[in-house]
């Protein structure tokens, strides 16, 4: 098969050619993969900055839509079943083996790219909103980055959930796209004084704010926090980790929660939290914006567009498939 392999660190170590073809372990699954997800991870992960490290060399990709290859006689799987999945890594690549337990069913309404953009992403989202916090109407929730991936699954997922969504992003097409997906109020995050657009339109403060960014972004939002309030630290898309004012927390009676999560430790969790995700695929509101790229050839330059922070939702790897399934 093609793929790609990460032989040392950085870019200058991807390496696009054949791959032997994934071999199932006991529990294990083969995909074809039909639709790969971008996600900033994967750049911290061939960058060596990211908590996971795979000893090189190996494929990243951690976000696929695709089609059930082979599976255990035991399993709930068959061949030709359509699924999206996170896996560790692996996901660029025309194939790849997948615990049984980590995919979702896929609808037929649902097609492969924008299925590829929900099992990171959206349960990200969740786990946020309903795990680390709970979002509930009327309450008021900031979400920084809000065009971007998780972003705007936090954007939907609050804004189903009968809270009032300030948004913030950093140019207008970024802010009109997050209020068509739910937001009330959207802020640009260029404006010096967009702390004080936020208490104008939350006088007591967001209740839950979803930061993906990091650095000042996340410094200054305690800020605007609410007494009581949840923010919820998921990425450091600046490249720089907030350092968090502990005396804002205090006199707020606030808490900065992280975001993580992992098939191995969170079980149970997840396993809420996707019935979560599937009732609100189900209601319609889980509605992913992608943009579709041609093959996995596309990697370096679409890696290169989500580090420079110049793509909306989540960009996807469109792939043709190598056989029919039967």
């Amino acid at each position: 098969m093609k793929g790609w392999i990460s032989n040392a660190r950085g870019m200058g170590g991807l390496q696009f050619g054949e791959l032997a073809d994934p071999i199932a372990k006991a529990g294990e699954i083969i995909v074809e993969v039909r639709a790969a997800a971008l996600n900033f991870s994967d750049i911290l992960m061939i960058d060596d900055a990211y908590q996971v490290k795979p000893p090189r060399p190996f494929t990243p990709g951690q976000e696929v839509a695709g089609v059930v290859v082979s599976a255990p006689e035991l399993s709930r799987w068959r061949p030709g079943d359509r699924v999206a999945t996170k896996v560790n890594w692996g996901g660029f690549a025309e194939r790849v083996a997948v615990p049984a337990d980590m995919p979702i069913a896929l609808p037929d309404a649902i097609g492969f790219a924008r299925a590829a953009a929900i099992p990171v992403s959206y349960t990200t989202a969740i786990v946020a909103l309903s795990e680390c916090s709970t979002v509930r109407p009327g309450a008021t929730v900031l979400v920084h980055a809000a065009a971007g991936a998780v972003g705007l699954a936090a954007v939907q997922y609050a804004a189903a959930n009968g809270a009032t969504v300030i948004a913030t992003a950093g140019s207008d097409e970024k802010l009109d796209l997050a209020k068509r997906h739910g937001a009330r109020h959207a802020i640009s995050y260029a404006d010096p004084n967009w702390v004080d657009a936020v208490r104008a339109i939350a006088p007591a403060g967001a209740d839950i704010i979803v930061d993906p960014v990091g650095g000042e972004i996340g410094e200054q939002s305690l800020r605007c926090i609410a007494r009581d309030g949840r923010l919820l630290v998921v990425g450091f898309a600046s490249g720089a980790i907030p350092r968090f004012a502990g005396n804002r927390l205090l006199l707020k009676r606030a808490a900065a929660v992280g975001v993580y999560w992992n098939h191995v430790e969170d079980v149970d969790m997840l396993a809420r939290v996707t019935a979560r995700l599937v009732d609100a695929a189900k209601a319609g509101t889980v509605d992913p914006v992608v943009e579709s790229r041609a093959g996995l050839e596309a990697l370096p330059a679409a890696l290169d567009d989500l580090r420079s922070r110049r793509t909306v939702g989540k960009i996807v790897l469109e792939i043709e498939s190598r056989e029919t399934i039967a």
